[in-house]
């Protein structure tokens, strides 16, 4: 007899995907991948399916895996398939959600509209939201209760208070204040966050926040952030805070991305520890999201 669910994955994921499905009691199945030549992709399925089936693909590096995705949920819905959920736990596209210059496209609204046509349900941590406010505004999908979102500011918030009584919770950004505050007002912690502006990729000014009545001096400061791509706003504000006198400065991300040298020129520019979520695989890895997610995979598994 089929079970209810089953998880699938690509071989990249398969060690993350186990400890999920194991926890969650549900049938694991890797799918078997061959690139062409050409670049082209053969993906090969499990021959039969059961109605319900959720796909794990995290989209760091999200061109091909899209193309994956794609593949991947038509050719399930061939093998019987009715339900097809997905488990993305760092979702890319997401930071353009609409036109700066004429001609741009909104890749929030494509990719977002991709996903909904392709998966019945999709779970994501800390999806990188600005102007929208909810994840099926993004990704309308025809139920929006199927639109879950986890996030990694409890999870970092409980390895933080592991190594500090009373920290200055501070985000590198005004956009990371929705992830501080939550971190940082469920355990009474001080917090804020800096000042930003971007002026390309790679080169950001950074301002302190006035905090007459939160000095930085002698603090233990942790910059709390959902995603570290570059690191040069952290790289800016840990100098910052260093230079105003901080007694240590950590960083704590949920998705850590750290393209090229960004975590090194992170920790020379003053950072001591460096924490992450295990939503993207990455040395720095210190707590895991799987508990959070088999919780919804077990939920969707007896719905």
């Amino acid at each position: 007899m089929s079970a209810p669910l089953c998880l699938l994955c690509l071989e990249d994921e398969a060690e993350i995907a186990s400890r999920a499905a194991h926890a969650a009691h549900l049938p694991l199945q890797v799918v078997q991948r061959h690139r062409f030549p050409d670049g082209e992709l053969r993906l090969q399925l499990p021959p039969e399916l059961p109605a319900r089936v959720v796909v794990w693909r995290g989209l760091h590096q999200p061109n091909e895996k899209l193309v994956e995705l794609l593949l991947i949920a038509r050719g399930a819905r061939a093998l019987g398939a009715q339900w097809l959920g997905l488990v993305t736990p760092y979702l890319a596209y997401m930071r353009q959600d609409i036109a700066f210059h004429p001609g741009e496209v909104v890749s929030q609204r494509v990719v977002g509209g991709f996903l909904a046509d392709l998966f019945d349900a999709v779970l994501t941590v800390d999806p990188h939201l600005h102007r929208v406010a909810t994840l099926h505004e993004a990704v309308p999908l025809r139920d929006a209760k199927r639109a879950v979102v986890l996030s990694g500011a409890p999870l970092l918030a409980e390895l933080i208070a592991q190594h500090h009584s009373a920290p200055l919770l501070l985000g590198p950004d005004e956009e990371s204040l929705q992830w501080v505050a939550s971190a940082a007002q469920a355990r009474g912690w001080d917090h804020a966050a800096c000042v930003k502006q971007r002026h390309g990729d790679r080169h950001v000014t950074i301002a302190l926040p006035a905090l007459p009545a939160l000095p930085v001096a002698g603090r233990a400061v942790v910059l709390l952030d959902d995603v570290a791509s570059s690191g040069q706003t952290l790289v800016e504000a840990t100098r910052l805070l260093r230079a105003a006198g901080a007694a240590s400065v950590d960083v704590a991300v949920t998705h850590a991305l750290f393209a090229g040298d960004a975590i090194d020129r992170v920790k020379a520019a003053g950072a001591r520890h460096v924490w992450s979520t295990d939503c993207i695989p990455h040395p720095s890895n210190a707590v895991s999201i799987v508990p959070a997610v088999a919780g919804v995979l077990a939920q969707w598994a007896s719905a």
